[in-house]
């Protein structure tokens, strides 16, 4: 698979995401009282759209990759690896309705509870993985810009 596939790829899975976790929504604010949906179900909803135009705008940068088609893949996979997790993290909570802030102490799991180390340790692989994979891709267009 190449680079631009698996954008495309991701691009298809996150916006399937965001039409089913927009009907889980409705369905969600049809039956509550107070017409509402828990707060994963909506942020899940909204990133994975979000995430769906992200991955197409990696696929626009592939093209400018300074990195052979391996490192271009890697420069896209990162991101849209982590794009991936969040959202399914954010359906979990969704699921679970069990928290309304993942990051707020102590971190939720269900009934149970998530070292902060472990949330905070992804939350650094996150960054530099989304960052780092977006900023080699900027540069080469910038390398061709100028």
């Amino acid at each position: 698979m190449t680079a631009d596939q698996l954008c495309l790829l991701a691009a298809g899975l996150f916006f399937l995401s965001g039409l089913l976790t927009g009907l889980w929504k409705y369905r969600c604010m049809a039956t509550s009282p107070e017409a509402s949906a828990p707060v994963y179900v909506d942020i899940a909803h909204r990133a994975s759209l979000m995430y769906s135009f992200a991955a197409i705008l990696l696929r626009e940068f592939v093209p400018y990759s300074p990195l052979g088609p391996t490192g271009t893949l890697w420069a896209v996979g990162a991101p849209l690896l982590f794009f991936a997790l969040a959202i399914s993290t954010y359906v979990l909570h969704g699921i679970l309705r069990d928290t309304d802030n993942q990051l707020r102490q102590p971190h939720r799991l269900g009934q149970g509870t998530i070292s902060g180390l472990l949330i905070h340790g992804f939350m650094v692989l996150l960054v530099i993985a989304e960052i780092g994979g977006f900023s080699v891709l900027l540069y080469g267009f910038l390398l061709s810009v100028f």
